[in-house]
């Protein structure tokens, strides 16, 4: 059956957008611009997004608005993303670490649907950089088709974001 390709495209792809999700810069280096941009590649797929806002400069706390990520996001290899939630960041600029609160994501490819919620994603900033690396973590479907996955897991570093 031609479903296994679809569903292990479908995986990639939730994880490459969730583990996508925003992450904080540090104050080292330059400021930024209240924007982040967005890379992932995972299973021969990849899903960029660029210029999302931030509701604040990092190191402040900020909430990254879905609607500027949604209308820059394309995915690869015919799949569609849309982030569901608008999430906030918080980070610890002296141990160069950032958390997301929660990643809402729906992930469209052919005619399969599935939804992965990632409470607290965990972020490393990548030395003295605006760019952040994702910690590792899993995240659960929260709503889809029989065929989506129950949970899909993200390894360290699969996804960079980069504060301008």
């Amino acid at each position: 059956m031609r479903l296994t390709p679809k569903l292990s495209c479908i995986t990639a792809l939730v994880v490459a957008v969730i583990a996508g999700a925003p992450a904080a810069a540090s104050a080292l280096g330059s400021t930024a611009s209240q924007q982040v941009d967005g890379v992932i590649t995972a299973a021969g797929s990849t899903c960029t997004w660029t210029d999302a806002t931030a509701s604040a400069d990092p190191p402040a706390a900020l909430t990254i608005d879905r609607s500027t990520v949604n209308s820059g996001l394309s995915c690869s290899g015919g799949a569609s993303a849309t982030l569901n939630n608008d999430p906030t960041l918080t980070f610890d600029d002296t141990t160069g670490t950032a958390t997301s609160d929660l990643i809402d994501i729906t992930v469209k490819q052919s005619i399969i649907s599935c939804t992965y919620r990632a409470p607290n994603v965990g972020w490393t900033r990548d030395g003295s950089t605006l760019t952040y690396l994702n910690q590792a973590f899993t995240a659960s479907k929260s709503s889809g088709s029989f065929l989506c996955p129950a949970s899909i897991s993200a390894d360290p570093g699969s996804a960079s974001l980069s504060f301008h």
